[in-house]
Protein backbone atom coordinates (compact mmCIF):
# COMPACT_ATOMS: atom_id res chain seq x y z
CA UNK A 1 0.00 0.00 0.00
CA UNK A 2 1.35 3.44 -0.93
CA UNK A 3 0.90 6.46 1.33
CA UNK A 4 1.70 8.73 -1.63
CA UNK A 5 0.91 7.82 -5.24
CA UNK A 6 0.88 10.85 -7.54
CA UNK A 7 1.32 11.10 -11.30
CA UNK A 8 2.38 13.91 -13.65
CA UNK A 9 1.86 16.76 -11.19
CA UNK A 10 2.20 20.21 -12.79
CA UNK A 11 2.07 23.55 -11.00
CA UNK A 12 2.53 26.88 -12.71
CA UNK A 13 2.83 30.38 -11.28
CA UNK A 14 2.19 32.80 -14.12
CA UNK A 15 4.37 31.71 -17.03
CA UNK A 16 6.78 29.70 -14.84
CA UNK A 17 6.34 25.94 -14.46
CA UNK A 18 7.58 25.20 -10.93
CA UNK A 19 6.53 21.52 -10.83
CA UNK A 20 6.88 19.82 -14.20
CA UNK A 21 5.15 16.41 -14.54
CA UNK A 22 6.37 14.98 -11.23
CA UNK A 23 5.48 11.35 -10.48
CA UNK A 24 6.22 9.86 -7.06
CA UNK A 25 5.30 6.90 -4.86
CA UNK A 26 6.05 6.49 -1.17
CA UNK A 27 5.15 3.23 0.58
CA UNK A 28 3.54 3.14 4.03
CA UNK A 29 6.15 3.25 6.80
CA UNK A 30 8.87 4.41 4.42
CA UNK A 31 11.24 7.36 4.93
CA UNK A 32 11.91 9.05 1.59
CA UNK A 33 14.42 11.86 1.16
CA UNK A 34 13.38 14.60 -1.26
CA UNK A 35 16.44 16.35 -2.62
CA UNK A 36 17.31 19.12 -5.04
CA UNK A 37 18.77 22.61 -5.29
CA UNK A 38 17.04 25.73 -3.93
CA UNK A 39 14.10 26.68 -6.14
CA UNK A 40 13.78 23.18 -7.56
CA UNK A 41 10.09 22.76 -6.66
CA UNK A 42 10.40 20.65 -3.50
CA UNK A 43 8.28 22.90 -1.27
CA UNK A 44 5.59 23.38 -3.94
CA UNK A 45 5.38 19.60 -4.48
CA UNK A 46 5.07 19.01 -0.73
CA UNK A 47 2.30 21.64 -0.49
CA UNK A 48 0.37 19.93 -3.29
CA UNK A 49 0.68 16.59 -1.48
CA UNK A 50 -0.64 17.92 1.81
CA UNK A 51 -3.66 19.56 0.17
CA UNK A 52 -2.54 23.19 0.46
CA UNK A 53 -2.17 23.69 -3.30
CA UNK A 54 -4.21 22.29 -6.19
CA UNK A 55 -2.16 21.02 -9.15
CA UNK A 56 -2.81 22.52 -12.60
CA UNK A 57 -2.38 19.06 -14.14
CA UNK A 58 -1.91 15.52 -12.87
CA UNK A 59 -3.67 13.56 -10.15
CA UNK A 60 -3.15 10.88 -7.56
CA UNK A 61 -3.86 9.83 -4.01
CA UNK A 62 -2.36 10.66 -0.63
CA UNK A 63 -3.32 8.26 2.19
CA UNK A 64 -5.98 6.84 -0.14
CA UNK A 65 -7.67 10.24 -0.63
CA UNK A 66 -8.02 11.95 -3.99
CA UNK A 67 -5.57 14.84 -4.29
CA UNK A 68 -8.08 17.11 -6.03
CA UNK A 69 -11.40 16.34 -4.37
CA UNK A 70 -10.47 15.26 -0.82
CA UNK A 71 -7.79 17.76 0.21
CA UNK A 72 -9.52 18.46 3.54
CA UNK A 73 -9.35 14.77 4.51
CA UNK A 74 -5.65 14.71 3.54
CA UNK A 75 -4.93 17.77 5.74
CA UNK A 76 -6.46 16.06 8.78
CA UNK A 77 -4.14 13.04 8.53
CA UNK A 78 -0.91 14.78 7.55
CA UNK A 79 1.69 16.49 9.75
CA UNK A 80 3.46 19.27 7.84
CA UNK A 81 6.60 20.89 9.24
CA UNK A 82 7.45 24.06 7.33
CA UNK A 83 10.92 25.41 6.58
CA UNK A 84 10.34 28.47 8.76
CA UNK A 85 9.58 28.22 12.48
CA UNK A 86 5.89 29.13 12.52
CA UNK A 87 4.83 29.14 16.17
CA UNK A 88 4.08 32.01 18.56
CA UNK A 89 7.38 33.14 20.06
CA UNK A 90 5.69 34.98 22.94
CA UNK A 91 3.86 31.82 24.08
CA UNK A 92 5.46 28.97 26.04
CA UNK A 93 6.04 25.51 24.54
CA UNK A 94 2.97 24.22 26.43
CA UNK A 95 0.77 27.14 25.30
CA UNK A 96 1.77 26.64 21.66
CA UNK A 97 0.88 22.95 21.86
CA UNK A 98 -2.47 23.76 23.56
CA UNK A 99 -3.27 26.09 20.67
CA UNK A 100 -2.44 23.36 18.10
CA UNK A 101 -4.50 20.78 20.06
CA UNK A 102 -7.54 23.08 19.87
CA UNK A 103 -7.04 23.58 16.12
CA UNK A 104 -7.27 19.81 15.68
CA UNK A 105 -10.16 19.63 18.21
CA UNK A 106 -8.26 17.14 20.36
CA UNK A 107 -9.95 16.42 23.69
CA UNK A 108 -9.07 16.57 26.49
CA UNK A 109 -6.48 19.17 25.49
CA UNK A 110 -4.37 18.74 28.65
CA UNK A 111 -3.91 15.00 28.15
CA UNK A 112 -2.84 15.32 24.51
CA UNK A 113 -0.38 18.11 25.34
CA UNK A 114 1.10 16.26 28.35
CA UNK A 115 1.58 13.06 26.31
CA UNK A 116 3.26 14.95 23.46
CA UNK A 117 5.54 16.90 25.81
CA UNK A 118 6.62 13.59 27.37
CA UNK A 119 7.15 11.83 24.02
CA UNK A 120 9.40 14.57 22.66
CA UNK A 121 11.30 15.21 25.91
CA UNK A 122 9.86 18.72 26.30
CA UNK A 123 8.21 18.39 29.75
CA UNK A 124 11.02 20.10 31.70
CA UNK A 125 10.95 23.07 29.28
CA UNK A 126 7.17 23.38 28.89
CA UNK A 127 7.09 26.85 30.54
CA UNK A 128 9.89 28.29 28.38
CA UNK A 129 8.92 30.92 25.81
CA UNK A 130 9.24 29.57 22.25
CA UNK A 131 11.16 32.69 21.18
CA UNK A 132 13.99 31.92 23.63
CA UNK A 133 14.58 28.35 22.38
CA UNK A 134 17.70 27.29 20.45
CA UNK A 135 17.33 25.94 16.90
CA UNK A 136 17.30 22.32 18.09
CA UNK A 137 14.56 22.90 20.69
CA UNK A 138 12.46 24.95 18.25
CA UNK A 139 12.71 22.04 15.84
CA UNK A 140 11.58 19.63 18.55
CA UNK A 141 8.58 21.84 19.36
CA UNK A 142 7.66 22.00 15.65
CA UNK A 143 7.86 18.19 15.39
CA UNK A 144 5.75 17.80 18.55
CA UNK A 145 3.06 20.04 17.05
CA UNK A 146 3.14 17.98 13.81
CA UNK A 147 2.65 14.58 15.44
CA UNK A 148 0.25 15.45 18.30
CA UNK A 149 -2.84 14.57 16.23
CA UNK A 150 -1.26 11.19 15.33
CA UNK A 151 -0.94 11.72 11.56
CA UNK A 152 -0.29 8.85 9.16
CA UNK A 153 2.06 10.90 6.97
CA UNK A 154 4.73 13.39 7.98
CA UNK A 155 5.92 15.98 5.42
CA UNK A 156 9.08 17.73 6.58
CA UNK A 157 10.45 20.69 4.61
CA UNK A 158 14.18 21.08 5.38
CA UNK A 159 13.54 20.43 9.09
CA UNK A 160 17.18 20.52 10.25
CA UNK A 161 18.41 23.70 8.51
CA UNK A 162 20.50 25.71 10.98
CA UNK A 163 20.51 22.99 13.65
CA UNK A 164 23.71 21.65 15.25
CA UNK A 165 24.93 18.08 14.47
CA UNK A 166 23.86 16.61 17.85
CA UNK A 167 20.30 17.97 17.50
CA UNK A 168 20.19 16.71 13.89
CA UNK A 169 21.22 13.21 15.01
CA UNK A 170 18.57 13.19 17.76
CA UNK A 171 15.95 14.44 15.31
CA UNK A 172 16.70 11.62 12.86
CA UNK A 173 16.65 9.02 15.65
CA UNK A 174 13.16 10.32 16.47
CA UNK A 175 12.04 10.11 12.81
CA UNK A 176 13.20 6.48 12.57
CA UNK A 177 11.39 5.68 15.85
CA UNK A 178 8.16 7.15 14.43
CA UNK A 179 8.60 5.23 11.14
CA UNK A 180 9.00 1.96 13.06
CA UNK A 181 5.56 2.71 14.51
CA UNK A 182 4.11 2.84 10.97
CA UNK A 183 4.38 6.56 10.18
CA UNK A 184 5.34 7.47 6.60
CA UNK A 185 7.85 10.31 6.18
CA UNK A 186 8.75 12.49 3.19
CA UNK A 187 11.60 14.83 4.10
CA UNK A 188 13.31 17.46 1.97
CA UNK A 189 16.96 18.08 2.84
CA UNK A 190 20.21 19.52 1.53
CA UNK A 191 22.40 17.33 3.73
CA UNK A 192 23.95 14.28 2.06
CA UNK A 193 24.38 12.39 5.36
CA UNK A 194 20.64 12.83 6.02
CA UNK A 195 19.77 11.57 2.55
CA UNK A 196 21.77 8.44 3.33
CA UNK A 197 19.61 7.80 6.40
CA UNK A 198 16.47 7.53 4.24
CA UNK A 199 15.12 4.24 2.87
CA UNK A 200 14.89 5.81 -0.60
CA UNK A 201 15.59 9.19 -2.18
CA UNK A 202 14.03 11.21 -4.99
CA UNK A 203 15.95 13.98 -6.72
CA UNK A 204 14.12 16.92 -8.29
CA UNK A 205 15.84 19.68 -10.25
CA UNK A 206 14.04 22.79 -11.47
CA UNK A 207 10.65 21.10 -11.42
CA UNK A 208 11.63 17.80 -13.06
CA UNK A 209 12.14 14.49 -11.24
CA UNK A 210 15.55 13.19 -12.31
CA UNK A 211 16.11 10.10 -10.16
CA UNK A 212 14.47 7.85 -7.57
CA UNK A 213 15.68 4.78 -5.70
CA UNK A 214 17.94 3.72 -2.86
CA UNK A 215 21.15 5.73 -2.42
CA UNK A 216 23.17 2.89 -3.99
CA UNK A 217 20.80 2.68 -6.97
CA UNK A 218 20.90 6.44 -7.62
CA UNK A 219 24.73 6.47 -7.46
CA UNK A 220 25.01 3.41 -9.70
CA UNK A 221 22.51 4.67 -12.27
CA UNK A 222 24.30 8.02 -12.55
CA UNK A 223 27.13 6.17 -14.34
CA UNK A 224 29.94 8.34 -12.96
CA UNK A 225 33.61 7.43 -12.50
CA UNK A 226 35.66 8.98 -9.69
CA UNK A 227 39.43 9.17 -9.23
CA UNK A 228 41.28 10.41 -6.14
CA UNK A 229 44.53 12.33 -6.68
CA UNK A 230 47.07 12.95 -3.92
CA UNK A 231 50.40 14.73 -3.91
CA UNK A 232 51.83 18.28 -3.71
CA UNK A 233 50.45 21.45 -5.34
CA UNK A 234 46.94 20.07 -5.86
CA UNK A 235 45.55 23.53 -6.60
CA UNK A 236 47.82 23.73 -9.65
CA UNK A 237 46.75 20.23 -10.75
CA UNK A 238 43.08 21.25 -10.35
CA UNK A 239 43.66 24.22 -12.70
CA UNK A 240 45.47 21.94 -15.14
CA UNK A 241 42.59 19.44 -15.25
CA UNK A 242 39.74 21.94 -15.71
CA UNK A 243 38.20 21.57 -19.17
CA UNK A 244 40.14 18.44 -20.16
CA UNK A 245 38.17 15.72 -22.01
CA UNK A 246 36.08 13.59 -19.63
CA UNK A 247 36.78 15.84 -16.62
CA UNK A 248 33.38 17.12 -15.41
CA UNK A 249 34.08 17.82 -11.75
CA UNK A 250 37.28 18.68 -9.87
CA UNK A 251 36.84 19.12 -6.11
CA UNK A 252 39.35 19.35 -3.22
CA UNK A 253 38.65 16.95 -0.32
CA UNK A 254 41.11 17.61 2.50
CA UNK A 255 44.57 16.67 1.20
CA UNK A 256 43.22 15.00 -1.96
CA UNK A 257 41.49 15.97 -5.18
CA UNK A 258 38.36 14.19 -6.43
CA UNK A 259 37.98 14.10 -10.21
CA UNK A 260 34.64 12.92 -11.62
CA UNK A 261 33.30 12.25 -15.10
CA UNK A 262 30.65 10.26 -16.97
CA UNK A 263 32.99 9.13 -19.80
CA UNK A 264 35.39 6.73 -18.10
CA UNK A 265 37.59 6.24 -21.17
CA UNK A 266 38.09 9.97 -21.78
CA UNK A 267 38.64 10.64 -18.07
CA UNK A 268 41.25 7.89 -17.76
CA UNK A 269 43.07 9.22 -20.85
CA UNK A 270 43.14 12.75 -19.40
CA UNK A 271 44.69 11.46 -16.16
CA UNK A 272 47.26 9.21 -17.89
CA UNK A 273 49.99 11.90 -17.96
CA UNK A 274 49.49 12.68 -14.25
CA UNK A 275 49.95 9.01 -13.35
CA UNK A 276 53.48 9.13 -14.78
CA UNK A 277 54.61 11.83 -12.33
CA UNK A 278 56.66 10.46 -9.44
CA UNK A 279 55.11 12.53 -6.64
CA UNK A 280 51.47 12.11 -7.75
CA UNK A 281 49.19 9.14 -7.08
CA UNK A 282 45.96 8.59 -9.01
CA UNK A 283 43.62 5.93 -7.61
CA UNK A 284 40.04 4.85 -8.36
CA UNK A 285 37.63 6.32 -5.80
CA UNK A 286 34.02 5.79 -4.75
CA UNK A 287 31.47 8.11 -6.31
CA UNK A 288 29.54 9.94 -3.59
CA UNK A 289 25.95 11.11 -3.47
CA UNK A 290 27.27 14.67 -3.55
CA UNK A 291 29.14 13.96 -6.81
CA UNK A 292 25.89 12.70 -8.34
CA UNK A 293 23.90 15.74 -7.23
CA UNK A 294 26.49 18.20 -8.51
CA UNK A 295 26.30 16.36 -11.85
CA UNK A 296 22.49 16.60 -11.89
CA UNK A 297 22.63 20.32 -11.15
CA UNK A 298 25.21 20.95 -13.85
CA UNK A 299 22.98 19.24 -16.43
CA UNK A 300 19.73 20.99 -15.44
CA UNK A 301 18.26 24.17 -16.85
CA UNK A 302 16.92 26.73 -14.36
CA UNK A 303 13.15 26.98 -14.99
CA UNK A 304 13.11 30.49 -13.48
CA UNK A 305 15.90 31.84 -15.70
Amino acid sequence: MNAIDVKNLVKRFGTKTVVDHVTMTVAEGEIVGFLGPNGSGKTTTIRIMCGLLTPDEGDGEVLGYNLRTESLKIKREVGYMTQKFSFYEDLTIEENLEFVARLYRLKPVGEHVARTLEELGLTTRKDQLAGTLSGGWKQRLALAACIMHKPKLLLLDEPTAGVDPKARREFWDEIHRLARGGLTVLVSTHYMDEAERCHRISYISYGKMLASGTVDEVIRNAGLTTFVISGPKLNEIADELEGKPGVEQVAPFGTTLHVVGSDKKALTASLAELKKRKDITVQPGETSLEDVFIQFMAGSKDNMA
